[in-house]
């Protein structure tokens, strides 16, 4: 049966959005959909049994239950790098391949995720091009733009594939860099035999985050309008400016965090005037009363934490850039996107699904 690998030049590229974007269309048109991530980062157990928990959730999703042991035939624990380092594990693709067999019996299709890069597991040889040689099954990989996109590592990957590489998928493009992806690059890599199968434009909403959730993450603690902690917030910006300057820069930012200092009350105030979806306050000092008490009234979260301003600003852009799809909102919003935006015509008939 025919399947299908799913990876990227990196982590959190948008793996698990486009496994379940490609599933859910796939089942909607009347596809057995299969699913498989054959190495899990993310160890959990589930009775008795271990899987990976991004393996579990995109299963949910796509309304399936096979076995987690099946479905993630190697977990990478502490004790499994370990033994690996030494030596001391073999044979794990010819698992992979075993278990593969398993799930995709009786399946019109099966999706193979990916974990990390194309090379992560590469010390035990359960790294990509190793595994999609093994299963002999076609390749998409994912380029998500993080300053630039990394054509030469697909350059590189189209000449490790082959014909195993069915196209690209260039993800997460903000609106500045679109004109020179459909001009330059995306032209550029088709006249290197690469297809390329969509270009997913920059949601904001992709990469957002619950109030409640980012100060778990920040290590810090809500101290007021704690009933408002479900408020979303999409990016970030440094109070540290002067007011004036601030106010000019925060009308351009809509649903941004605000991080200032718990000195800083004039910024703070202006921010919770301006319908912030919350502060976070650095150096864990505490805001003055009339601080606090506006936040209550305009139901305006407020974060404290410990670390300094830079710290908090350089941990909110990687929260805010590797944040996991788990919310049904950001799921219907990331099939949406890829149901949009990816030529599944083309990806259906070289898997022969037409």
């Amino acid at each position: 049966m025919p399947g299908l690998y799913i990876g990227s030049t990196t982590g959190y590229s948008g793996k698990n959005m486009i496994v379940m974007g490609l599933g859910l269309r796939l089942q909607k048109d009347g596809f057995n959909v299969g699913y498989m991530k054959p190495v899990g980062a993310m160890p959990v157990e589930i009775e008795g049994k271990l899987g990976d928990d991004d393996a579990l959730f995109v299963q949910d999703v796509l309304g399936l239950d096979a076995d987690p042991e099946d479905v993630t035939p190697v977990v990478v624990t502490q004790d499994f790098k370990v033994k690996a380092f030494n030596g001391k594990v073999e044979g794990l693709v010819d698992a992979i391949g075993e278990k593969y067999a398993l799930v995709s019996e009786d399946r019109d299709v099966t999706l193979v995720a990916g974990s990390g890069s194309m090379y992560s597991g590469k010390y035990c040889d359960t790294d990509a091009v190793t595994v999609i040689r093994k299963l002999g099954i076609k390749t998409v990989i994912i380029d998500r733009f993080q300053k630039e996109l990394k054509y030469d590592y697909l350059a590189v990957m189209k000449e490790a594939l082959g014909d195993q590489l069915l196209g690209v998928i260039l993800n997460d493009i903000p609106p500045h860099f679109m004109d020179e992806v459909n001009q330059l690059l995306a032209p550029f890599l088709e006249k290197r035999g690469i297809k390329v199968l969509g270009v997913i434009p920059r949601d904001p909403l992709m990469g957002a985050i619950k109030v409640g959730d980012l100060a778990d993450r920040l290590g810090g603690k809500i101290i007021s309008a704690h009933n408002k902690s479900d408020r979303v917030v999409e990016s970030f910006l440094i109070g540290t400016m002067q007011v004036e300057n601030f106010m000019t820069h925060f009308r351009k930012k809509k649903n941004s965090a605000i991080i200032v200092g718990g000195d800083r009350s004039d910024v703070q105030l202006v921010a919770l005037e301006g319908d912030c979806p919350c502060l976070v306050l650095t150096g864990n000092l505490y805001p003055n009363d009339i601080i606090l008490t506006r936040s209550e009234v305009l139901e305006t979260p407020i974060i404290m934490v410990r670390e300094d301003t830079y710290s908090v600003a350089k941990k909110m852009d990687s929260i805010l850039s590797r944040h996991k799809l788990r919310d049904a909102i950001k799921i219907k919003q990331g099939a949406d996107l890829v149901a949009n935006n990816i030529d599944f015509q083309y990806i259906k008939k070289e898997l022969g699904l037409e």
